[in-house]
């Protein structure tokens, strides 16, 4: 039976059959799309996390003609156990009205509504009904305003997001091993003449599909590596201009420090993009094991 050479040798011609250019760049574009999709998923996630725990949970409370009536409901809200209670004074209130009035809402002859903003824990708020009703004995007329309708839809949005996110990774992961399935194929085609001859001396079809999966799955990180490196840059600079709109805390204060820069992106997608190049390397490998068992099997 016939061995092929040491792994460091290229009895086969690998390097000329497999060019070390194109395949890398291409699973290049493939991973970093796929860090592109894989933050936005992950960041959809941490949206939805940050309205089921914030605006979820915020209600706004008008009360009409609040001579007397604020006060009342201040003490309602008060003795509710799970609510965290703010009124909201004129000049908040000014503000609020602002784009409908002008700048000088707060000097119109106007019977402005006192209005609470309340944070209700979820696990120890009352009822929506108790609630509502105990306003309605204190000050009738009181308007409560949740959150919950429109909650539901953008947490449906980010369910959607981040659907599409998996989706489009997915078909990343496709192509990249449809691509790496052509570029051994050409290789194969390439190289036909030698691997026949070996073949017919006995290399087993496990030596040499084992021969050309080292070789792609080499050129496979190198591009993932690649891919990765242009990806760090973009997805930082996302990041800083995202920074306004983020939660309290997220945003980065310092953007030219370094310890900044790193906690510009969440932790979950730090530890995901060093997988993507081994993703990367492993679906190459099969993908290229595949091939060239099958194309071996219709050998004469």
């Amino acid at each position: 039976m016939a061995s092929l050479r040491p792994r460091g040798s290229d009895d086969l011609g690998l390097r000329r059959a497999l060019s070390d250019r194109l395949l890398p760049l291409l699973v290049a574009a493939m991973v970093f799309l796929a860090a592109l999709a894989a933050a936005g998923a992950i960041a959809a996630a941490g949206l939805a996390a940050h309205w089921r725990g914030g605006a979820a949970a915020v209600l706004t409370i008008q009360v009409p003609q609040p001579q007397g009536r604020a006060d009342a409901v201040a003490a309602v809200l008060a003795h509710m156990p799970g609510l965290t209670t703010r009124r909201l004074d004129a000049a908040e209130l000014a503000e609020l009205l602002r784009p409908w009035l002008g700048p000088d809402a707060a000097k119109l002859s106007l019977n402005l509504p006192a209005v609470f903003e309340v944070r209700a824990d979820p696990a120890a708020a009352p009822p929506a009904q108790l609630l509502d009703a105990a306003l309605q004995r204190a000050a009738p007329g009181t308007l409560v305003e949740r959150n919950g309708a429109w909650f539901a839809r953008l947490v449906a949005l980010a369910g959607s997001l981040q659907a599409c996110a998996a989706l489009a990774v997915l078909l990343v992961a496709c192509v990249g091993a449809a691509v790496v399935a052509v570029a051994a194929r050409a290789g194969l085609a390439a190289r036909r003449d030698s691997i026949e001859i070996v073949h017919g001396l006995g290399a087993t079809h496990g030596m040499i599909a084992s021969r050309f999966a080292g070789r792609v799955t080499l050129l496979a990180l190198a591009g993932g590596l690649l891919g990765v490196a242009v990806a760090v840059p973009v997805l930082l600079g996302l990041a800083s201009l995202m920074a306004p709109f983020q939660p309290q805390g997220l945003a980065v204060s310092q953007p030219d420090s370094p310890t900044a820069l790193f906690k510009a992106l969440p932790p979950m997608l730090w530890a995901l993009l060093p997988a993507l190049p081994a993703g990367a390397a492993l679906i190459g490998w099969i993908t290229t094991q595949i091939t060239v068992r099958t194309w071996l099997a219709r050998l004469p």
